[in-house]
């Protein structure tokens, strides 16, 4: 049983996105994508759309174009307020007004002054920074009798609409981290109580569809798992995943059914793991003149594969724009079993007096971090100790000549002896 839910979404996007809305405004542009067939030389028909000037004004039947040079889709006062379910203001939004064809389903619309001839409209409302798309159904009963999908729309025109239908995500894409829980919203309404709704979600990933849960209120029936019955009766049939994987990256569409409408909500989920960055010596590196060191940067554990690492070099403290050290060697990525990746960056350090003091940094830039990472160190230059080599020479000479002391003796005592034995 599903029943009209605007006060429900109100409370809801009130404390959860805030209190800035579009409540109030009467006329919001609007691009209108309509649709032109033709029939090419061959003989088969041609479907081209194009955009054209519209707008969404909010009022009466009767009520007179705010805009009177462009298409007015004129939205009547219903039980659904579409404006209820917009966050941020105006200036945020992304409209754009559609035909919808009911794939030749002639049947009367449950709601309050519907007609079997009535034509259908989807209007979509996108956040500019992507936090939420909003797909209204909009009612139009045209003058004339009969069923008709198609009408002429003149440049200048008004339609008087109704809100019927509303699907809303405030995930249309999402960034998720490894091993985390996330629920994938989807939530609808509609203009009358007890609805026949058939709720579906499926999961693609690379050209494969799996279907993870499905619903009908007509039968009571339902396959699959992360969808609570109650909630669903509520309006919200958004879908609980399990611990994220490297598998659970691709688009999820929340699929809405209540004839003859019926919508795709699709939600794509990035998997982002940020890397973990070390190096193999400490904050500062002392080296004496003539030593060399093997300095490494590790950046482990990050998905997706690409990576940018850097060594830069600069004076600490000087303000000067960083060096970018050449001939940097890079090992191959490591691909681990839980689906992330490893890469090194390292050089051979042998530095003269003139970069003592300078600091060393690794730099790394991956999709996941908002600003890059970066480990320093410091580098202390010195020259061998002079006193501790004199004291080593003059310990050298010392000992030279403690030994000719002993061999001199031993080698006239040997020449005397020779000497007796000969005579």
């Amino acid at each position: 049983m599903i029943t009209s839910f605007g006060g429900l979404f109100l409370a809801l996007f009130s404390g959860i996105c805030g209190t800035q809305s579009v409540y109030d405004v009467q006329w919001l542009p609007c691009q209108f994508q309509d649709e032109t067939v033709q029939i090419n030389d061959e003989g088969i028909k041609e479907v081209k759309f194009h955009y054209r000037s519209a707008g969404l004004q909010f009022g009466n039947s009767g009520d007179s174009p705010i805009n009177p040079n462009a298409i007015t889709f004129l939205v009547t006062t219903s039980k659904l307020d579409m404006r209820r379910y917009v966050q941020g203001g105006e200036e945020s939004l992304e409209c754009e007004i559609q035909r919808y064809n009911t794939k030749q389903i002639v049947m009367r619309w449950p709601g309050f002054g519907a007609q079997e001839h009535d034509v259908w409209f989807t209007c979509i409302f996108r956040h500019s920074q992507g936090s939420f798309k909003l797909t209204t159904f909009l009612r139009h009963t045209p003058a004339q009798e009969g069923f008709h999908e198609k009408i002429q729309i003149g440049d200048r025109q008004l339609l008087t609409t109704s809100a019927a239908m509303v699907v809303l995500t405030r995930t249309p894409v999402i960034h998720v981290r490894l091993m985390e829980k996330q629920t994938l919203h989807c939530q609808f309404a509609v203009d009358h109580k007890q609805a026949d709704v058939t709720v579906e979600w499926v999961f693609q990933r690379r050209g494969e569809r799996t279907k993870l849960f499905s619903y009908s209120s007509r039968t009571g029936k339902s396959e699959g798992s992360g969808v609570s019955m109650k909630t669903i009766a509520a309006g919200d049939a958004s879908l609980k995943l399990p611990l994220t994987r490297q598998t659970s990256e691709g688009t999820y569409a929340c699929s809405v059914f209540i004839p003859p409408l019926h919508t795709n909500t699709d939600i794509i989920l990035n998997i982002q793991e940020p890397p973990r960055v070390s190096l193999n010596v400490g904050q500062t590196l002392s080296l004496t003149l003539g030593e060399e060191q093997k300095v490494v940067c590790e950046t482990q554990g990050y998905y997706p594969l690409d990576v940018t690492i850097e060594w830069l070099r600069e004076p600490v403290g000087s303000g000067l724009v960083p060096e970018v050290l050449k001939n940097i060697l890079y090992s191959s990525h490591r691909h681990h079993q839980d689906g992330t990746y490893s890469l090194s960056a390292f050089f051979l350090l042998q530095p003269g007096l003139e970069y003592s003091g300078y600091k060393y940094t690794c730099r790394v830039q991956h999709q996941s971090l908002g600003t890059p990472i970066r480990k320093s160190f410091t580098l202390i230059v010195t020259e061998q100790d002079s006193t501790l080599w004199y004291f080593s020479v003059f310990g050298f000479i010392i000992i030279m000549l403690g030994i000719l002391i002993w061999l001199v003796p031993q080698f006239i005592s040997a020449r005397r002896e020779a000497a007796h034995k000969m005579y």
